[in-house]
């Protein structure tokens, strides 16, 4: 529940936080991308069903009907969102776009994706919040294993992405 995270990221207030309050059930994963933040926000942006995908394993969510390609390049007209609007996980649904800050955060409600600075680097956390009750229990019985297993090769996919974009034509 809190790989490639710090000890202090895991407990300092990130923005989208204020969307669940209290939550029973934090998860916080992070990794390092040697790229500044403009090389990284792109590839967040994008970030959708009918968009980019999820950076993911694009057989596992198709096997649940989700019909998603990932994206490998950034496109122009993938970069623009409207908090409020539907970003789509599955081709049928989604969740509202609750907070869309350019180079900083892109929130779905209690699940979201922060970047900060480190030494020149970027940390891309990404962190999901549970309210008490019923949803933290059926959380961490049933969609832990999975949910990690998806976002962690969406982190490691964003950090190669925008590593390779970054890097210099001649190396």
């Amino acid at each position: 529940m809190s790989w490639g995270s710090r000890p202090g990221e895991r407990v300092e207030e990130l923005p989208g936080d204020e969307f669940v309050p209290g939550a029973a059930v934090q998860v916080t994963r992070a990794v390092t991308v040697e790229a500044p933040f403009e090389e990284v926000w792109p590839w967040l942006a994008q970030v959708g069903q009918d968009r980019a995908g999820f950076y993911s394993y694009e057989w596992l969510k198709n096997l649940a009907g989700c019909r998603m390609r990932n994206a490998d390049e950034i496109h122009p007209e993938w970069q623009e969102r409207t908090v409020g609007e539907t970003v789509k996980l599955h081709w049928s649904t989604g969740l509202e776009l609750t907070r869309f800050e350019p180079n900083r955060v892109f929130a779905l409600g209690g699940w979201y994706l922060v970047l900060s600075q480190d030494n020149g680097l970027t940390r891309l956390i990404a962190r999901s919040r549970f309210p008490r009750g019923p949803v933290s229990l059926a959380y961490g019985l049933l969609l832990e294993l999975p949910h990690f297993i998806m976002e962690r090769k969406m982190l490691l996919s964003i950090k190669e992405h925008a590593e390779r974009s970054h890097r210099p034509a001649s190396q």
